[in-house]
């Protein structure tokens, strides 16, 4: 067991004049200005495409318009839309003149938006639509250093393209000319799952040296006509790279998708080679499967078809040839059931992403095991997101596997994963103290997650240092296994597990809409139960106690969940029990249903 890793060969070098910008125009050099480069969702339904150097024409025409704004460098500007191609021609074109984009989460709401406007002092904000305009103009008068709000559905582009043009083409190249590689490019606002939400400063050399290091880990994801459809957040860091990797292709094509509304239609038109999103957009694909094949005939198909998928990766990974009995039910399956889940991200789908989260090992072994290469990686919003990755051909699943050239990881004697590398954030916008916590005496970031690394590298996540939970018996217990087995369930949407000086494990569960009105019927229950209704079910307890004892059979009867309750309502952004990249604030779930933990799991135990 090591202590600390950095993948062998020489390190990624980053000049010191790239930038974002630079990883467009590089683009363009290698491709040509005629290469296919954007494709972007509108509100008819129509998709509408831009070449590369139709794009940069555009990014460029923009960057003038603000320049005649009055936007120097240096100075912050707020983006807070939701994704669509003029989120990414925006952030090329601050990049370009060495503004900094600010984001905002298309779901925050006013306070939190005042918030982030005064702390990174922005100049100009873009909203996309009326309701977010609104939610601005409404805290205009508590932001003094904002001094306009512009609309893109009010075509807030073409005003910039327009007032661009008294400004030259030679002024705005002298402006890029004097954008480094150490600049700050933007300030990213963590979600805030274990806190306050900080500003990370994050530069040009940052992203430049962790897009340029993940196409170099993973080139098969980026070869030939490749398709890659983005619908996470832009705000979310981990969005904001992946646009930015899709460039690094040579003929890849980066699909803007605004609403995940419409997502299944939406993949079968656009067909994408690559999908990226959260385990939970994976594990609905897969709970949609289970549904669908029901429980006769099918289901008992699809139980042994998923079995063997997992059973199919597991060989593979240890490196066993399949017999050919084992090909010829491969075979089968894939005829019966594994082309037809494949056939829910298109038809040229290849590749999976998943990040933002761990993704159940399960989950990871069944995709692999129907032909789809699921790529897990690991980041912070503090490392410019995925700063490991695993490679599609060493992919260990189970781990989030490698750091990518250029960082280095070690273990501290605490058990948190460190980390090093170009690809570090400079510190935490106006919080020195914050920033100096951030980072060990001799200069490694601290993760705050708990975990181990092989001889190889190879990385495996095991907890958040601040979820370890101690019970009042002195047992150290680590949730997150736990959670995930439980969630697999068909009918929880999450699993939240408690206990923190109680004197025993419990878990809190929230119910999944979509996965009961396909459950519902098989009990001979009504399809339209209410969340309400179905969480005071004994059939709804009864299914979820059977992942309970799944949960429970890898750990000591300390760690095992005693007891759960189901709540009657969700988690969500606007009990704050949900960040806005859907991750579960733990803190808040523990103090938003306080009354139900004490008084349902705990009530007269201390």
């Amino acid at each position: 067991m090591l202590t600390e890793y950095t993948t062998p060969g020489p390190a990624l070098t980053v000049r010191n004049d790239e930038t974002i910008y630079s990883l467009l125009t590089d683009r363009i050099a290698r491709s040509g200005e005629d290469s296919p480069l954007t494709e972007n969702k509108e509100a008819d339904g129509s998709w509408s495409k831009l070449t590369a150097g139709e794009f940069n024409e555009r990014v460029r025409a923009i960057a003038k318009g603000l320049i005649a704004f009055g936007i120097e460098k240096g100075d912050a500007v707020t983006i807070f839309s939701a994704t669509r191609v003029e989120w990414g021609l925006l952030d090329f074109a601050l990049a370009a003149i060495g503004a900094v984009t600010v984001p905002i989460y298309d779901t925050d709401s006013a306070p939190q938006a005042e918030r982030i406007l005064n702390d990174s002092n922005v100049k100009l904000a873009i909203a996309d639509n009326q309701e977010r305009f609104d939610r601005l103009d409404s805290v205009l008068d508590h932001c003094p250093s904002l001094e306009r709000i512009l609309m893109l559905d009010a075509n807030a582009v073409q005003a910039l393209e327009g007032l661009g043009v008294m400004v030259s083409s030679e002024e705005l190249d002298e402006r890029i000319a004097s954008v480094g590689a150490d600049d700050l490019a933007t300030i990213v606002y963590t979600s805030g799952s274990t806190g306050a939400p900080k500003g990370a400063e994050l530069s040009h050399r940052n992203f430049v040296s962790i897009t340029r290091a993940a196409a170099d880990c993973v080139p098969e994801v980026l070869e030939g006509k490749s398709r890659l459809l983005l619908f996470l957040p832009l705000a979310h860091c981990f969005a904001r790279f992946i646009q930015y990797f899709a460039f690094t292709s040579e003929e890849g094509v980066l699909g803007y998708l605004p609403s995940t509304k419409t997502l299944p239609h939406d993949m079968q038109v656009f067909e994408p080679t690559f999908v990226l999103a959260v385990p939970r957009v994976f594990e609905k694909v897969y709970n949609a499967a289970s549904r669908k094949a029901g429980t006769g005939w099918k289901g008992r198909l699809f139980t042994r078809a998923v079995a063997f998928a997992r059973e199919w990766t597991e060989m593979k990974q240890a490196g066993i040839e399949p017999t050919a009995k084992q090909k010829a039910e491969h075979a089968m399956y894939e005829r019966l059931v594994y082309s037809t889940i494949r056939s829910a991200f298109g038809s040229r789908i290849k590749y999976l992403a998943c990040g933002g989260a761990p993704l159940d090992r399960n989950l990871a072994l069944f995709f692999n095991g129907i032909g789809l290469t699921m790529i897990q990686g690991y980041g912070l919003t503090e490392t410019a997101a995925p700063f490991a990755f695993t490679r599609v051909h060493d992919n260990v699943l189970g781990t989030v596997g490698q750091p990518v050239p250029g960082s280095s990881v070690r273990i501290s004697d605490t058990g948190e994963l460190e980390a090093k590398g170009q690809n570090v954030f400079l510190g935490y916008h106006n919080l020195p103290e914050k920033t100096a916590e951030a980072f060990t005496e001799d200069g490694w970031l601290r993760t705050g997650d708990l975990a181990s690394i092989d001889d190889e590298g190879h990385i495996t996540l095991t907890g958040r240092a601040k979820d370890i939970i101690i019970t009042a018996g002195g047992k150290n217990v680590s949730p997150i296994p736990m959670e995930q087995e439980i969630s697999n369930c068909p009918i929880v949407e999450h699993a939240v597990v408690v206990g923190d000086g109680r004197p025993f494990v419990g878990a809190v569960i929230t119910l999944d809409q979509e996965g009961l009105v396909s459950w519902l019927p098989t009990q001979k229950l009504p399809a339209d139960l209410t969340i309400e209704q179905a969480a005071a079910l004994p059939e709804v307890a009864a299914e979820i106690q059977k992942y309970v004892d799944r949960a429970n059979a890898d750990v000591s009867r300390a760690e095992s969940v005693r007891k759960f309750i189901v709540l009657p309502t969700t988690f969500s952004q606007e009990n704050k029990c949900l960040t806005p990249s859907m991750k579960v604030v733990r803190p808040q779930v523990n103090k938003v249903f306080a009354k139900e933990i004490d008084g349902q799991l705990y009530a007269g135990k201390r």
